[in-house]
């Protein structure tokens, strides 16, 4: 039988990826987070409009870990991290994969400006633990990890970036792709950026800001024009939470997708949450930003084309 010369070649990689996992896990332990693992395997993911979740029988696989580690912080549990797969539909390119790997956090009594700060400091403390030092190359940008963050609402971004205002964007239906092609490439060549303040429309799951009820406080962040992660000052009104769970499944329905079951029990629970912050990080992104890595692929051991 023929060597997968292929598999073989990917042994630094993988290694460094194991190596990666090991010093975020250790991270998450010296705070104080509890690991925890969450089924993969869910009666209903959040009815989000656009994403769109795998079946697996009569249930869904997940898409993020999200509902059901929320139910374990209105339980009680205050700090709590995950490392675990999801899958989303349709999903295939140099940075997407239909299965991937998602670092996901939550911290309750904790805004998404404390997310933020706690974001840096994790990317720092790993980068530095595998001997990236404070700066890291990737695709050919040498990005400074150790000097200040950038921070940039969504607003100033459209207005520095493009030829449209943000809301001028919305109403043409143009707010994505003014993103992929005008924003986010741009975004973190020399020292990565936290984009910030997303239109309430666009922050289903997130709290609006007190004194603007039309942004929601919710942030990505982007290293070398690579976007690693999505978090939120989360959401702890049920009926506003339900509101718009409803609002997304009439969108679904709309574009003739599938319309996901309400999820009852977390929205049940939501009351006795505390104020919380949660962010969800791609961790083969991170691998391949700390690798140099020019594809995803690059830094997983299968893709579905392996298989």
């Amino acid at each position: 039988m023929t060597l997968n010369w292929v598999l073989s070649r990917k042994r630094s990689a993988l290694s460094s990826r194991a190596a990666i996992i090991g010093e975020i896990r250790r991270y998450f332990h010296e705070e104080g987070y509890l690991e925890v693992e969450t089924p993969l395997r869910i009666p209903a993911p959040a009815p989000e409009a656009h994403i769109d979740a795998p079946s697996s029988g009569e249930w869904y696989l997940q898409t993020s870990p999200e509902l059901a580690m929320k139910r374990l912080v209105a339980a009680g549990y205050d700090r709590i991290f995950q490392i675990c797969r999801c899958w989303r539909e349709g999903e295939r390119g140099r940075l997407h994969l239909p299965e991937f790997s998602m670092l996901e956090w939550y911290r309750a009594d904790a805004d998404y400006f404390s997310i933020m700060e706690e974001c840096e400091a994790m990317v720092r403390s790993v980068a530095g633990a595998i001997g990236s030092g404070g700066k890291v190359a990737f695709q050919g940008n040498e990005i400074d990890l150790m000097g200040k963050w950038e921070r940039i609402t969504v607003a100033d971004a459209f207005l520095r970036y493009t030829r449209y205002s943000v809301e001028e964007a919305l109403q043409e239906g143009m707010f994505e792709d003014l993103m992929v092609t005008d924003i986010e490439p741009r975004l973190g060549l020399t020292r990565p950026v936290f984009i910030h303040d997303y239109p309430a429309s666009l922050g289903a799951l997130a709290r609006l800001k007190a004194d603007d009820q039309g942004v929601a406080e919710r942030f990505e962040l982007y290293i070398g024009g690579l976007e690693l992660a999505n978090a939120f000052s989360e959401l702890v009104d049920h009926v506003e939470q339900r509101s718009r769970f409803i609002h997304e499944q009439e969108i679904r329905r709309s574009h003739g997708k599938t319309v996901y079951p309400m999820p009852v029990r977390f929205l049940e629970e939501l009351p006795h949450m505390h104020p919380t912050a949660g962010i969800a990080l791609g961790l083969d992104r991170l691998v391949m930003l700390l690798l140099d890595a020019s594809s995803i692929d690059e830094v997983v051991a299968f893709t579905p084309e392996d298989l």
